[in-house]
């Protein structure tokens, strides 16, 4: 979702409001993430895996959704036939995609990207899609939007902490993008024993376990730690706009803390590094090496302290 931020920003610039409405998974807490941007007028939910929007029969509960709206036109920042045909069948009259494979027959908008766009990275081919229409896309890269409520509510939580703050993100999607629980624990320590301020345990309610290990090792080793799991998300990207840097896996709060400006330094041993956003700095295993293993502690806490 922070990677499409442009994308929606200039779609929404395209409207006599300003605003869009945004169809998306639940999983992408984009309800909260973006609550305080002034283009989402509202969010709707796609429940494909096992929901109500999966099979034959989800399919057109999803074109009861959209024919509820009366939408005049629909922007299809996916490669998938579906969402164009249940739009197509919902009566939206104006339907604009990637034109890849079978959409293209759904679309009403023709559209031929680049060859070397169809199957390029999600932020590629939105890019491509805007340069197609000739729709500026003035954000050079994505900005998050935070409620100043959001923020007043991390700064009363943790106003005992003293600044600055540092966030260590923890989470990852695939177990080959996890740095590991010992490495952090270690970064932690070595953060707190060499740097002032506070170092901050940030992930979501399926770290919980993992945190918990991690503050574990850091207090057996008379260290200390702040532990930022699970909060909701919004809370989240108002502790991480107050953090001097993000260090952490390859997860979307790296994007979310790019997305706020915030120097992320993000940990790539098991994908590819990131270069869409100047404030995420890619760290790679030693030339020769592979794996998240490969990524050493002292290795981390040097990229650190250039950002610094």
């Amino acid at each position: 979702m922070v990677w499409h931020l442009p994308h929606i920003h200039a779609i929404a610039a395209t409207t006599h409001s300003g605003r869009v409405d945004l169809l998306t998974k639940p999983r992408s807490q984009a309800d909260r993430l973006l609550r305080a941007d002034p283009t989402v007028e509202r969010v709707l939910w796609l429940e494909r895996e096992a929901g109500r929007h999966a099979g034959w029969r989800g399919l057109w509960r999803l074109v009861g959704l959209l024919r509820q709206a009366a939408y005049q036109r629909v922007w299809i920042l996916h490669g998938s036939a579906r969402y164009a045909l249940a739009s197509r069948l919902a009566g939206i009259p104006e339907r604009i995609g990637y034109g890849v494979g079978l959409q293209s027959l759904l679309l009403s908008v023709p559209v031929r990207l680049p060859s070397e766009r169809r199957h390029a990275h999600p932020i590629l081919r939105a890019d491509a899609l805007l340069e197609w229409l000739d729709i500026p896309c003035p954000e050079p890269e994505p900005q998050l939007t935070l409620a100043a409520e959001d923020a007043q509510a991390v700064a009363t939580r943790f106003a005992a902490w003293p600044t600055p703050w540092i966030a260590l993100g923890i989470g990852s999607s695939e177990p080959w993008k996890q740095w590991g629980a010992v490495r952090f624990a270690e970064l932690a320590l070595t953060l707190e024993r060499r740097q002032a301020g506070s170092v901050f345990i940030v992930g979501g309610p399926a770290e919980r376990a993992l945190a918990d290990e991690i503050l574990a090792l850091i207090a057996a080793d008379q260290g200390q730690a702040v532990d930022a799991v699970a909060l909701p998300l919004e809370q989240t990207a108002a502790l991480l706009a107050r953090c001097h840097c993000y260090i952490g896996n390859d997860t979307g709060v790296l994007n979310m803390a790019a997305a706020l400006s915030v120097p992320a330094i993000g940990l790539f041993g098991g994908s590819q590094p990131l270069w869409h956003s100047r404030f995420i700095h890619p760290l790679s295993p030693p030339s020769g090496e592979h794996g998240m293993a490969a990524i050493t502690v002292p290795q981390v806490f040097e990229a650190f302290l250039r950002q610094s």
